[in-house]
């Protein structure tokens, strides 16, 4: 089989020919799927020289018509030979597939675009008007990790119901006591909530707002918000070998905002992710005098990878953002890069990947179809790896939408 793909336009057209069986498809289909992650969303192809389509290929042009339309992308074939335009109409698909039987696209209205572009990425902003501000409740005491100092009064039970977000640690599960031995990072957004229990198992769990069912954390310590976002950022840089910091995402972030603190959910395309992971439960190790993050102890309660974790995967991330000093948040801002600013503390979970769709998006749509459609495969703290013999480390993404909200208050 050959394949050929050239820009026309605001479409790629993919070329191809050769005969369309179950061998080739997978071919065809490791091609399309790579086109997608390269952010071609309107695929025309040119299957004149196809000799043969069998059910395999049906399957494939089906499923790829569904996923790009999905994310308000198309997948429509052009020049269909012989062969493949009697297959379609038998399989009563030709008004699905062919171009000249494709719906012409609704007319949408527009949100005003901002762009702009800088050495890592090119941007574009819309504005939101939320229904309420942005107001970031501060919960337990993230100092008592140091000494594993956490107890049954230091527990609370937060629930996190759609236009909520937050991060922190905690664990599903009733009360403090049946939690007690799994206290993880945690992240929700949205309605829907994931973390890493800490029992050995090292399989993330996940609860998604369904009905009156609101997902509720046990949690010793994190960061609660509920409002809205003021700002839509969506970012692309120009390849996937030139991937921008989450550092340099989140100084565009606060200068888009123009707020000394937001808070910010990113859906994203990781290049990898670089954080940590607790290997064990602070609170199950009361009163043992541990201080799990000193030199060697850190080896057996942190997970730490050397290398990004995650590429190409698709990354959910709540976190807030500093740009000046914030003393109500001081205790679990850390630094994002090598600069002194800005500051920040932000939890991923690493899904499956599946394609974006560009322009305005609804964040909990979004989110509650990653945690319905696609594989939860970790969920972890970012970090920046300082360490001079590496060379600092951080997260790095190709492309994806970031929201945006300033701090109103903080309680």
């Amino acid at each position: 089989m050959e394949i050929i793909t050239q820009q026309l336009d605001d479409a790629l057209e993919v070329k191809v020919r050769g005969r369309l069986d179950n061998y080739w498809t997978e071919h065809l289909r490791g091609n399309l799927d790579n086109v997608i992650r390269e952010g071609a969303h309107v695929i025309r192809l040119n299957l004149s020289e196809i000799s043969f389509l069998s059910s395999a290929g049906v399957g494939l042009l089906v499923g790829f018509h569904k996923k790009l339309k999905s994310i308000g992308g198309s997948l429509v074939i052009t020049s269909p030979s012989d062969r493949v335009k009697q297959i379609l109409d038998l399989s009563r698909l030709s008004h699905i597939l062919l171009s000249s039987s494709a719906p012409a696209p609704a007319l949408l209205h527009v949100a005003e675009v901002r762009r702009f572009s800088t050495p890592a990425a090119s941007f574009e902003v819309m504005e939101c008007a939320p229904a309420k501000p942005l107001i970031c409740q501060r919960i337990g005491d993230p100092g008592l990790l140091q000494g594993c100092r956490f107890g049954a009064d230091d527990c609370r039970k937060i629930a996190f119901p759609v236009a909520t977000f937050g991060f922190g640690l905690g664990a599903f599960g009733d009360g403090f006591e049946d939690a007690q031995t799994r206290f993880g990072e945690f992240l929700a957004v949205d309605g829907s909530a994931a973390y890493l229990p800490t029992d050995g198992s090292n399989v993330p769990d996940f609860m998604v707002s369904s009905g009156d069912l609101v997902p509720e954390m046990n949690v010793l310590y994190g960061l609660r918000w509920e409002g809205g976002f003021t700002h839509l950022m969506r970012f692309e840089t120009a390849s996937a070998d030139s991937p921008i910091s989450l550092a340099d995402l989140v100084r565009a972030a606060i200068e888009i905002s123009g707020a000394p603190v937001v808070g910010m959910v990113m859906v994203a395309e990781s290049a990898g992710l670089v954080g940590a992971a607790l290997r064990r439960s602070p609170a199950a190790a009361v009163g043992a005098n541990h201080a799990p993050f000193q030199y060697p102890e850190v080896r057996s309660w942190l997970s730490f990878s050397t290398e990004r974790l995650y590429s190409r995967s698709l990354a959910l991330i709540s976190g807030v953002a500093a740009g000046a000093e914030c003393a109500p948040l001081a205790p679990i801002l850390r630094p994002m890069g090598s600069e002194v600013w800005p500051l920040g503390h932000f939890h991923a979970a690493a899904f499956s990947y599946c394609p974006l769709k560009k322009g305005s998006i609804d964040l909990k749509e979004t989110v509650a179809t990653l945690f319905e459609t696609e594989t939860l495969q970790g969920v972890l703290h970012l970090l920046t790896d300082h360490r001079e013999a590496a060379g600092p480390r951080q997260s790095e993404f190709v492309r994806g939408a970031c929201w945006i909200g300033e701090a109103s208050e903080i309680r």
